[in-house]
């Protein structure tokens, strides 16, 4: 359910629908929803959101808003990324509380995905 003033939904461009979703399913199981064949929307990952057709993408580089994964076990879900056809476009690194790094999905979407888990 929706709450008041909170943030609800996220939106990203894609210039390839077919080819975000096939990642985010073979990555991380996502399931979508088509309205045309210009639009999709995903339900259930942390946040609700949708991708729509379009030739530009989501990038820190571009100041974009930075969406960052959890995962329990870091070097598992770069694997299972990489896996599914990202680019990683900033290797793992250490930071205050734990350790990341950045990829881009086919479409050219920066993501990032976070461990508090083998931190020194």
């Amino acid at each position: 359910m929706s709450k008041h003033e909170k943030i609800d939904y996220v939106e990203f461009p894609s210039a390839d629908l077919d080819a975000t979703k096939s990642f985010f399913r073979n990555a991380f199981d996502w399931e979508f929803t088509d309205y045309g064949p210009e639009y999709c929307d995903f339900s259930g990952e942390g946040i609700n959101g949708g991708f729509y057709k379009s030739e530009k993408k989501s990038t820190t580089e571009t100041g974009a808003a930075l969406i960052v994964f959890y995962s329990k076990d870091l070097e598992a879900t770069k694997e299972k990324v990489k896996k599914a056809g990202a680019e990683i476009v900033q290797d793992t690194f250490s930071f205050p509380g734990g350790r990341r790094f950045h990829f881009t999905e086919p479409s050219g979407n920066e993501f990032a995905v976070w461990s508090d888990k083998g931190t020194e």
